[in-house]
């Protein structure tokens, strides 16, 4: 039976060139001169952690960090923009940005019901952090991978594993 799996994950070697690409582009913008910027990426846990002085740089940063993720081809959805700002030692400000990487329940079961209420011959499962589908015909499938592409469940998709 035809199979094939959804699901979210980032390629760790383009993210870090991306975050790299980010920090020199911020070392040579005149705004940031004599600033104390700095970011990192943690790639055991996945997170960016940007520490700066002010809200203006730190939104300046994070767009660098997302312009590059999208000229590398990494869709910024996969970015968790939602932290707290935090205040560190003197006038610094720190912002953790995580990386969602595997579906979680909640997509996961917004994914599977929208599949199931499509009216298409297939069955859909959730295992663990990703979603298997299957049907009789590759057709069904190619219509499933067109229906999730429509759309957005608040994290990029990748469709893998195809099997016949």
């Amino acid at each position: 039976m035809p199979s094939f799996d959804i699901v979210s994950k980032i390629d760790g070697q383009t993210l870090d060139n991306a975050v790299n690409t980010a920090k020199k582009e911020i070392l040579n913008r005149y705004d940031f001169h004599d600033s104390k910027s700095t970011v990192d990426l943690d790639k055991k846990t996945n997170v960016i952690t940007i520490v700066t002085e002010n809200d203006m740089r730190l939104k300046a940063i994070s767009d660098s960090i997302i312009s590059r993720m999208v000229k590398q081809h990494l869709d910024p959805k996969a970015l968790d923009l939602e932290g707290a700002v935090q205040t560190v030692s003197g006038n610094m400000i720190r912002k953790d940005l995580k990386i969602k990487e595997g579906i979680g329940q909640e997509a996961a079961k917004k994914i599977v019901k929208k599949i199931k209420d499509s009216g298409l011959k297939v069955q859909a499962s959730i295992m663990d952090d990703q979603v298997r589908v299957q049907a009789k015909k590759i057709d069904d499938l190619q219509s499933v991978i067109a229906l999730c592409r429509q759309n957005d469940f608040g994290q990029p998709l990748q469709y893998i594993n195809m099997r016949n």
